[in-house]
């Protein structure tokens, strides 16, 4: 079951208006074709890891720290206390960043058994992120190990991590997602630099019961290889260096920049977005009228609304945060999770919809109903934006018009009553999308 969930994204916010001038391009001009109006980025030196580090930590007892100080500078302190922690940071210069977290108040203190990292932009080729994470957060000698699924990758993570619990290998396993694409980026490519961010979400998933808030119910997870030029860094691997020397005995190099073919990647990414959301949807026996919340990979507007409404899900139900990070990778599922939870949109047991797509080419789908999250804050109230008393808070320099309970009220749509039907857990499709009679 998923316990917890927190983000972090470094320094500052880049607007549109700063984007560089040689690229011709404004604020509308980035905000029609994309719906992003910034995006942040990480400061000289810091990596993956660094970011990685700063998300999981929120959910970590007390600060969380392993000895190492091999650290990036983008670090900046996020408000602790028991059951959920929200805070904003107030570094200076490149130390500057936002965290925001909701927690069960159970999970609190809790130990963890293992680490995953999801992840298309490690520290190094070799060896991986993930066990040198567990280190500076002071795990042990916990396993660990990363996921190269680009930006499926935390909804892979999801069902590994589900896996792992489910037969009672662990009791509980700390997921992150978490990209610097700002090191992989062409400074000429205008396309994806107006569109890509960096940033980290991390989540803890343990044990539950069939029924309990947190549950994750089932997956549906596919790839495509023949597509996986769409979407390269064809630079810097085993293929790139097994090439065959020029005349001259120089190393024949590919470009070690990101790049996407767009329109091939915008018809894949709707198409196979909307047949995993159905094909699960039917596995679990959910209307789409009856999903409260959806929560896809934060690619772009465009592919958001297209999928949304393929799928039969009004825009008040889709959770969407990449006008204000851009799209983050693997960290922007639970960014926008975390993001919302502090914005007070879900509520114990609502069902949640989630789906990505990513180079690969592969492919994501989730269904969870939320848990229970205390969502009382215990930060000094100059580190957030809070109401009196028993607070919901959210992040600084947030919008402040949108309703505590935005995306609750349903569209024009009409909505069965809430009623919990079996999840049809036999046969080989059911197997093969994850169904666990105990809800793990």
């Amino acid at each position: 079951m998923l316990e917890a969930v927190a983000g972090w994204v470094p320094g500052r916010p880049v607007r549109n208006e700063e984007l560089p001038a040689e690229w011709g391009v404004d604020d509308a001009w980035v905000r029609t074709r994309t719906g992003i109006a910034g995006r942040h980025r990480a400061g000289p030196g810091v990596s993956t890891g660094d970011l990685a580090y700063e998300a999981a930590r929120l959910l970590l007892p007390g600060d969380a720290d392993g000895g190492d100080d091999n650290r990036g500078d983008d670090r900046a302190g996020a408000g602790v206390g028991t059951g959920a922690r929200v805070g904003v940071g107030t570094g200076v210069g490149a130390g500057a960043g936002e965290g925001f977290l909701a927690a069960d108040a159970s999970a609190a203190g809790a130990a963890v058994d293992a680490v995953v990292l999801a992840t298309a932009t490690p520290d190094h080729p070799c060896p991986g992120t993930a066990p040198a994470l567990a280190a500076r957060l002071g795990l042990g000698p916990v396993p660990a190990f990363d996921i190269g699924a680009v930006c499926s990758g935390f909804v892979y993570g999801l069902a590994v991590c589900r896996g792992l619990v489910g037969s009672g290998l662990y009791d509980r396993v700390l997921l992150v997602g978490a990209d610097v694409y700002s090191t992989l980026l062409d400074p000429r490519d205008r396309a994806s630099g107006v569109v890509f961010g960096d940033g980290a979400g991390a989540a803890l998933i343990g044990v539950g019961g069939p029924g309990d808030p947190g549950e994750l119910l089932a997956f549906d997870l596919g790839s495509d290889g023949a597509g996986y030029d769409l979407i390269t860094v064809a630079g810097g691997g085993a293929r790139d260096r097994a090439r065959p020397r020029a005349a001259d005995g120089a190393p024949a190099r590919e470009d070690t920049y990101f790049r996407m073919r767009g329109r091939a990647v915008y018809q894949h990414a709707v198409e196979r977005m909307t047949a995993s959301c159905r094909s699960l949807l039917t596995t679990v026996g959910w209307d789409p009228a009856e999903v409260d919340h959806f929560v896809p990979h934060q690619a772009n507007a465009r592919i958001l609304r297209a999928v949304a409404q393929r799928v039969g899900i009004g825009e008040r139900r889709c959770v969407t945060h990449l006008d204000r990070v851009g799209n983050t990778g693997a960290a922007s599922i639970p960014l926008a999770l975390a993001d919302a939870a502090v914005r007070g949109r879900f509520r114990t047991g609502d069902r949640v919809l989630l789906t990505a797509f990513g180079g690969g080419l592969t492919w994501g789908t989730a269904v969870l109903r939320w848990p229970a999250v205390d969502m009382r804050a215990a930060v000094p109230p100059e580190r957030t934006a809070c109401r009196p008393g028993p607070v919901t808070c959210r992040p600084l320099n947030s919008p402040t018009t949108e309703s505590p309970r935005e995306g609750k009220e349903h569209d024009a749509e009409s909505r069965p009553g809430r009623r919990e039907r079996a999840v049809r857990r036999t046969g080989r499709g059911d197997r093969a999308r994850g169904g666990d009679p105990r809800g793990r």
